[in-house]
């Protein structure tokens, strides 16, 4: 099994976290973001949308982090409560991964991943959209009143979600006064699984340092983004 992923990137770090947590040994392909290598015709093969991270189970490609995280404890791990058998336990699990991936990690990219990455300034329109994300994610904490995110015990749903936050810490924008559940959700999972954790924190401190020093990405040309010009000397 084969894993195309960035080192920085919350949604490959969240499928490395479950690889670790189901003991599933694979190897780590370092795709070069800066090299635009998931740009390249050989790349797309893989993965006709061109993102990252792609699964290679033995020929089985497979992208999309939930696909791959589902596809994983479907596969290996059909037993596991992190993807529990009950409908409606699992109905929690998948509608958390779906929040993140269509409501609360965009937020965040926009806010924090692209304005590193590229040619974008943080707003004050995308800082209001980030508050009713992660006022929403509050709200379902609050409601769940459990320690993970989609019940009482860890399942795939907090990977992508923890990943996300990270973001947030790596560029120093602080959760405790407004959203008390979720950075007491965010901390518990730190503490009580330190060795996925690390997987995040060295992401984490990636992030942080591109936010000091933005990367060179003059070399890519991106069908969407537009690529911050080099600073005049």
């Amino acid at each position: 099994m084969k894993l195309y992923a960035v080192s920085d990137g919350p949604p490959s770090l969240a499928v490395r976290m479950a690889l670790e947590a189901l003991n599933i040994p694979y190897e780590h392909v370092s795709v070069d973001y800066g090299k635009a290598e998931h740009l390249t015709e050989e790349y797309e093969k893989m993965n006709p949308q061109k993102e990252i991270p792609v699964l290679d189970d033995d020929g089985f490609f497979l992208s999309e982090s939930n696909a791959i995280l589902q596809y994983l404890c479907e596969k290996y791990a059909p037993t596991s409560d992190l993807y529990p058998n009950d409908p409606k336990d699992r109905a929690l699990v998948n509608h958390r991964l779906c929040f993140n991936l269509a409501f609360l990690y965009p937020q965040i990219s926009a806010y924090v991943m692209a304005p590193i990455f590229f040619d974008y300034e943080r707003t004050a329109i995308g800082l209001k959209k980030l508050h009713l994300a992660l006022a929403a994610f509050e709200t379902y904490l609050q409601r769940t009143g459990t320690k993970y995110a989609a019940g009482s015990g860890l399942t795939i749903a907090d990977f992508p979600l923890v990943t996300s936050v990270m973001c947030l810490e790596a560029i120093g924008f602080g959760l405790g006064e407004r959203y008390p559940k979720v950075q007491a959700w965010y901390d518990g999972f730190k503490q009580a699984h330190p060795s996925l954790w690390a997987i995040a924190a060295k992401g984490m401190e990636e992030i942080a340092e591109f936010e000091k020093n933005p990367p060179d990405l003059t070399g890519m040309v991106h069908p969407i983004h537009p690529i911050r010009k080099p600073a005049a000397k």
